[in-house]
């Protein structure tokens, strides 16, 4: 029953993450070049994790991201069989959330201004996909790493971590969203995917290797920093 209300408390989450995050940057669309709406969207999906972590935190630990729960499985804070799960909810909430923004865009007959349902795309790099594993490989190092590091219990970082978190988001998503739009989260790179079709889905896949490789180096990087000397 534990683990059930685990993945529940993941779904939930990655489903506010882009109903919020990707339904704000649809209503305010992220021109770089104008500025509020890359900042409104970066500042939606970090205060999207300041709230959850305050909210389903003591549950699931707030993953909500399955880059993020692979760099907790590296570093040893979760099992293979809650990693799995955590996959499959986070990756069902997305598409949750996704869906449910096409629904309230398509009936409201609402603009949506990215054009895509918020999808990841290549766009900001030129269409390179090299490129945009590196920018996704990078954000996520970041992310992950901090993740790691703020929630670590020899840190003591105590009730804050969720608030630091939210603001390494909102950072990484600043810097990243005039690249590929910011992922760092295969699950809310699938989710919009699935809905927008054609050229986001054909390229989901780097939104899916960048993160997972960037959270398992961040995982790798991290041990190392932390681990105890022997001399």
């Amino acid at each position: 029953m534990n683990a059930i209300k685990k993945y529940v408390a993941e779904f939930i989450g990655t489903f506010v993450l882009v109903l919020l995050g990707c339904g704000t940057a649809m209503l305010v669309g992220c021109d770089a070049v104008n500025g509020g709406g890359y900042i409104l969207t970066a500042l939606a999906f970090g205060l999207v994790i300041v709230g959850m972590a305050y909210c389903v935190g003591n549950i699931s630990g707030c993953h909500i991201n399955p880059a993020v729960s692979l760099g907790v499985l590296i570093s040893g804070g979760m099992t293979v069989s809650d990693f799995i799960g955590y996959i499959v909810a986070q990756c069902a909430g997305a598409i949750a959330g996704a869906g449910v923004l096409k629904l309230i865009f398509d009936l409201g007959n609402i603009t949506d201004m990215t054009g895509g349902y918020g999808a990841n795309g290549l766009a900001g790099v030129g269409d390179s996909a090299a490129a945009g594993l590196i920018v996704e490989i990078l954000l996520t190092f970041i992310f992950v790493m901090t993740i790691l590091g703020v929630t670590s219990k020899k840190a003591g970082h105590g009730s804050f971590g969720g608030l630091v978190i939210g603001l390494t988001l909102t950072l990484v998503h600043i810097f990243g969203i005039g690249l590929t739009g910011t992922s760092v989260n295969p699950a809310r790179s699938i989710g919009p995917a699935i809905f927008a079709g054609g050229d986001a889905l054909s390229c989901v896949w780097v939104f899916i290797v960048g993160p997972l490789v960037g959270a398992a180096l961040a995982a790798i990087v991290y041990k190392f920093l932390s681990s105890e000397s022997k001399n």
